[in-house]
């Protein structure tokens, strides 16, 4: 999806589908979808370039995980079920996610090329440009992974 507003299109024609094949939770989801895309194209004033367009449903996905901890503490596990179905239909439109070893063989990777460039192994406090160094590689990849996991590799590679 290269074109800015392509997976608004697609959504659309998604909604189409699942409303023919009268499944009210994906038709639902992808009503939310479109809805979160459409308001971020309001927002900034412009169409979404596809990276933003992923921005958008990271965050929807990481909603609903916020939402599922919360639902789980409140001991309700019904809307706990309905938030990660939400998740699975949403996660279909975003790039496939990176294995914790592909991740971490990645983060080693990035350290490596940090230690070759200034001489020496990065030390914690030089956490935050590993990061970016390492989200970028993802990004230019076509693959994601949730920021914390990310950091969490960062911090483990670093420390040890």
């Amino acid at each position: 999806m290269t074109e800015a507003g392509a997976l608004e299109t697609l959504i659309s024609q998604q909604i189409v589908s699942a409303m023919k094949a009268h499944d009210a939770e994906r038709t639902g989801t992808l009503r939310l979808i479109k809805t979160a895309l459409k308001n971020k194209a309001i927002e900034k004033r412009t169409a979404l370039t596809p990276a933003e367009e992923q921005q958008a449903l990271a965050t929807m996905v990481k909603q609903r995980r916020d939402s599922i901890e919360q639902f789980t503490k409140g001991n309700r596990p019904e809307l706990a079920a309905k938030e990660a179905a939400e998740i699975v239909v949403i996660e279909e439109y975003m790039p496939k996610a990176l294995d914790e070893a592909g991740l971490k063989a990645l983060v080693a990777e990035t350290v490596a090329e940090h230690a070759a460039a200034s001489g020496q192994k990065p030390s914690p406090k030089e956490m935050g440009p590993v990061i970016k160094a390492v989200q970028a590689k993802l990004q230019a990849m076509g693959l994601r992974a949730e920021g914390r996991v990310v950091s969490d590799a960062v911090k483990a590679a670093l420390a040890g």
